[in-house]
Order: C-alpha cells, then sequence, then structure tokens
C-alpha cells in the first residue's frame, strides 16, 4: 500500500463477534480467563492481553500504525511524549553511561535529560548538532545514544539524520529522533537508519488536542524492552486514548497535506512585513511540504503582550498541532525550564512566537495575523 492508503487501513480486521466496521473500545482494566490453563496462556505466548497495563488492543493498534507509516517493524504507544521519550532512552541507558543530545530540543525534553536523567544515573551532554565536530568530541567511552528532533522546536533547524546515523556506526551506538514536528508524512527517519523513533501523540497523530499520548517505534527486540519500561514504570496510555489516537491518525494525511500548504502560505507572506523581524521556516523537509509550523521574532517595537491579546479567533496555548490555528510563547511556556544564556544562544526571545496552523482558510488566517500585527 502506498502511505496514504496504510495511513487509513492499519488496523486488522475483525474476524470475530458482530464484525464492527470501527474497532470497539476496549475499556477495561483487565482481560477474563477460562480456567487457570487459559490465563496461562498469555504468559506461554498464546494469549495476547491480560492486563491494561501491559497492553490493550487500542493502545497496540496505536503504536502498530504509527510503525506501520514509520516503515518499523513495531511500536508502542504510552501516556505521553515524555514518557515515551523516557522508556525510550531507559531501554538503550542505565546508570553510569552517557547520551549525546543536541542543543535546541524542545523544553520539556531538554529538562526530563537535564534534571531528572541524572536521579538515574545517566548523564547527558547538549551541543551543537550543526557542527559534527562537537558531536564527535563530546562522545565518551560511555555513551550509548544520540538524540535529536528532526525538525527541532521552536527554531525549526532540520536535523541532518544522515550525520547521526554515520557517527552511531562509527562509534557503535543508538540512534534516536523526536519526529513529532515532521510526521512520518515527511520524514521517516527509520528508512535513513535511526534506531528509535519517538513522537508526542498528543500533536499531529492524534491531531484534535483532545488527547495525551506517546509513541516510539523501532525494531522487535528494541521495543520489547521499551515496552517493558512503559509496563513496569506505569506510564501505559488508557484504552480510550488508544482508540482516540487511531481515529486521529488515520486523517493524519489529509491534515498535513493542508497544514504544511497553510504553514508556507503563511511563512511567505509574512516574511516582508515590517513589524515581524525574521520568519523562520525550512525549506528542505520534504517533497511533501515543510511542516505545519511557523516560528516568527516580532520586531523590537512591537508589544508583545498587545499582539497576543489582539489575534482573535487564533488561540493561545501551551502546544500544538491541532486542526485550530494556535499560537505559543516559547519563552513563557515549553521553553520555560531551558537556561537563559542557553535559550539566548538559540534565539529564543521574549519576541518569539511559535505558529501552529490549522486547516482553516489560509487568506483568513493571514487576515487574523495581519489584524494582530497591525
Amino acid at each position: 500500500m502506498r502511505f496514504e492508503t496504510k495511513n487509513v487501513h492499519f488496523q486488522d480486521k475483525l474476524e470475530t463477534g458482530e464484525m464492527s466496521k470501527t474497532k470497539p473500545i476496549y475499556q477495561t482494566s483487565a482481560f477474563s480467563f477460562k480456567d487457570l490453563e487459559d490465563m496461562e496462556n498469555f504468559f506461554q505466548g498464546k494469549k495476547s492481553y491480560l492486563y491494561t497495563r501491559v497492553g490493550n488492543p487500542n493502545t497496540d493498534d496505536l503504536g502498530k500504525g504509527v510503525a506501520d507509516l514509520e516503515g518499523a517493524e513495531n511500536g508502542v504507544a504510552s501516556s505521553s511524549g515524555i514518557s515515551a521519550i523516557l522508556a525510550g532512552v531507559l531501554a538503550v541507558a542505565k546508570a553510569g553511561d552517557h547520551i549525546v543530545a543536541t542543543e535546541d530540543l524542545y523544553g520539556g525534553t531538554y529538562q526530563l535529560m537535564a534534571r531528572e536523567l541524572t536521579d538515574f544515573g545517566i548523564d547527558v551532554s547538549f551541543v551543537d548538532f550543526t557542527k559534527k565536530e562537537e558531536i564527535e568530541g563530546a562522545i565518551q567511552s560511555n555513551t550509548v545514544l544520540i538524540y535529536s528532533e528532526s525538525i527541532t522546536n521552536p527554531s525549526l533547524r532540520v536535523e541532518n539524520i544522515d550525520q547521526m546515523v554515520e557517527l552511531s556506526k562509527k562509534y557503535n551506538l543508538k540512534t534516536m529522533i523526536d519526529n513529532t514536528f515532521a510526521t512520518p508524512y515527511l520524514i521517516r527517519p527509520h528508512e535513513l537508519g535511526a534506531d528509535l523513533v519517538v513522537h508526542s501523540a498528543t500533536k499531529y497523530i492524534g491531531g484534535h488536542s483532545d488527547l495525551s499520548a506517546g509513541v516510539v517505534t523501532g525494531n522487535g527486540a528494541l521495543i520489547k524492552k521499551v515496552r517493558s519500561k512503559i509496563a513496569n514504570l506505569g506510564s501505559n496510555l488508557g484504552p480510550f486514548d488508544g482508540w482516540l489516537g487511531c481515529r486521529g491518525l488515520k486523517t493524519l494525511s489529509l491534515r498535513m497535506e493542508r497544514q504544511c500548504s497553510n504553514a508556507q502560505f503563511l511563512a511567505e507572506s509574512l516574511t516582508d512585513h515590517p513589524n515581524i523581524k525574521k520568519v523562520y521556516y525550512p525549506t528542505n523537509v520534504s517533497e511533501r511540504g515543510n511542516g505545519a509550523i511557523v516560528t516568527i521574532d516580532l520586531a523590537d517595537h512591537v508589544d508583545v503582550h498587545q499582539f497576543f491579546r489582539q489575534l482573535g479567533w487564533i488561540k493561545v496555548v501551551p502546544t500544538l498541532a491541532g486542526v485550530e490555528t494556535s499560537v505559543t510563547h516559547p519563552v513563557g511556556t515549553s521553553h520555560r525550564p531551558v537556561p537563559e544564556d542557553l535559550r539566548e544562544k538559540l534565539g529564543v526571545s521574549f519576541s518569539m512566537v511559535r505558529i501552529s496552523v490549522g486547516i482553516e482558510d489560509k487568506h483568513d488566517i493571514l487576515e487574523e495575523f495581519h489584524k494582530a500585527l497591525k
């Protein structure tokens, strides 16, 4: 199947019972058995489900569905993007190990790696991934993982995944890519050699701002470890959120096509606006498009607070990727945990605005920003 067809038909047909056209919600904490021998079948691998914390048809559908689109052997869903990142990291790294990560990360990921992983005895070095020599120079004898984002948040730098994979092979390391911004519609890091790909499925996979979920994809052996971490740390996804994620995933292609087109139009239309100092928008992501996020730096004379107050129907939120256009203030939300000196180095200033472009008419979106900028 081609991508758009797989995007719709990732769930297996039901061959028993009433054969519902859509997958039912298995809203249960546990599964029942005929007797002790029947229950033992689960532990012998002859039955799929025992207890929802360790597996459920709805959450499995989401993990496998994203894995199929990513070109991975398998995938597993979790309670959030951050829990998916943690499970992926812990499937590779243990106490005493070291990770090399890009310095221009989502603030929540930076906080996880800089402050929480240290409690697990895992050290992280943050370096400039635009410079190969800095990545290579940060690799130590105990380094096990190289970590980055396919499109970085919020400056929208497109990662050189080929370079990451080259270095990982040279030093026998694993690579992990957060593909949330690009989605498999635009970039499939596994096809370039990445070992693990992670998503905040809360964003474009779900697509409608009504669930919290994460997904990790990779080969069978690695995903088996990730699944164990998710179950044992209690960061499993609930059945209803798994079902919502699958429902949203089926329209990923349609949404991304429209949102990428709208974002391109908005970025090009705002480039020479006198009240905007800089527009960040990549031009080299994929033949399908360049993403649905546009980041702008407001000009020095613009009152940032007044700009946010005048956005009309455009929502001010701390997140992204719903079907509605919305804006975020990175300094006050997503990158609040990042040290001020690093934010300044990365250009994440008080005047920076991250725009998550929706599926509305592109001219209406542009007009609303023109009003606010005026």
